[in-house]
Order: structure tokens, then sequence, then C-alpha cells
């Protein structure tokens, strides 16, 4: 029997299932049938939700969004300011423990978010889309760096990123899958990341 839904929690299950099947079978399996068949919707329910496949991908992208801003929590972040060993300490076990959740308890949203990554390398109006959705994660990192005194916070931002962006896909589709860092090993790498940009 078809799910019967309506409004955003019709949304929700559709983009959901999308990521589900991003997740497990790549971009070639995400189509609009194969997400009212995983939905459990009747046939036509993801086209009349989104008619075109790039509307289907932005509707993705904005899902994926929503699921990593719950998954990593900027909001549990210690709020900007003055900088101190206490704050940054607060500031390194903050994002050890948002890296750490990601990792062990959600690795199926890395392959999605990879596998619409390289689809934006190939449809200019999606690179815009997605890199948009990014600001979300980005903007607060700049403002906390900008907190702890880095002379240079968005150049600052970028290294911690790149720095996890690395250590995601090293353990989420590279060599270290079956070697996730725990939570402790999070911290002292950030520590020394952190300790090595700002100088304290």
């Amino acid at each position: 029997m078809a799910t019967r839904t309506t409004g955003s929690a019709r949304a929700d299950l559709i983009t959901d299932a999308a990521l589900d099947l991003l997740a497990e079978r790549g971009m070639r399996g995400l189509t609009h049938r194969a997400v009212d068949e995983r939905a459990g919707l009747p046939q036509g329910s993801t086209s009349n939700y989104a008619r075109t496949r790039q509307s289907l991908l932005e509707a993705t992208v904005r899902r994926l969004a929503e699921r990593e801003a719950r998954v990593l929590a900027p909001g549990e972040l210690p709020a900007p300011g003055p900088s101190a060993p206490a704050g940054q300490d607060a500031l390194i076990a903050g994002l050890a423990l948002a890296l750490h959740r990601y990792l062990t308890r959600h690795p199926e949203l890395l392959v999605c978010r990879y596998e619409l990554a390289l689809e934006a390398t190939r449809r200019p109006e999606l690179r815009a889309f997605f890199d948009a959705t990014g600001r979300q994660f980005r903007e607060p990192l700049v403002a906390l760096m900008t907190a702890a005194g880095s002379p240079e916070p968005e150049r600052h931002a970028l290294s911690l990123v790149a720095w996890c962006e690395g250590l995601m896909f090293s353990c989420a589709a590279g060599s270290y899958s079956r070697s996730v860092p725990s939570e402790a090993e999070l911290r002292t790498g950030f520590g020394e990341l952190l300790r090595g940009m700002l100088g304290h």
C-alpha cells in the first residue's frame, strides 16, 4: 500500500528516498521512478514535486544540507567570544564531537555529498546551488576563527574545512574506511591544527 503523506512530509519522504538511492546506487540510480518506488508513493509523485532532474537534484542537495546540519549541529559549537585557552578547548571538543558523530553514525550522507558534488562539477546551475547551501557551515567557522584571534579567518576556515573534508573522504571512501579516528584522536588532530594556525 502506498504511503499517504502531504506537504512538507511528502517532500521529506521524496528527498530522503533520493538520498537513500544515491548512497546505495550512485547518481545513475537516481531517477524519478526509482524515488517513487523507494518512497512507496504512486508513480508520478516525484515528478509532480520536482518536474525536472535539475529540480530533483536541487531538492536533494537542500535535504542533504538539512540532515547534515542536524548531524554537525553548528549550534552546539561555543558562541564566538574572546580568545582564551578554555574557549579554544571548547571549540576543539565541539568540532571533534560533531565530526566523530558524522563519521560513525552517518557515513551514507558523506557518500551522497560526494555524488552530488561530482555532479555539480558537470552542471554549473547545480554548482551554484550546491555552493550556496554550503555557506551555512562555512560562515560560522569564519566567525569562530575570527573570535579565536585568527589574523586571516577566511584562509584559516578554509584550512579547517579542507582538513575535515580530507579526513571525511579518507574514512568514507578512501583507504581509512576501517580506521575511523576516535573522538579523542579527533580532539588531538583539531588541537594540533588550530594551535598551529593560531599560535597558542
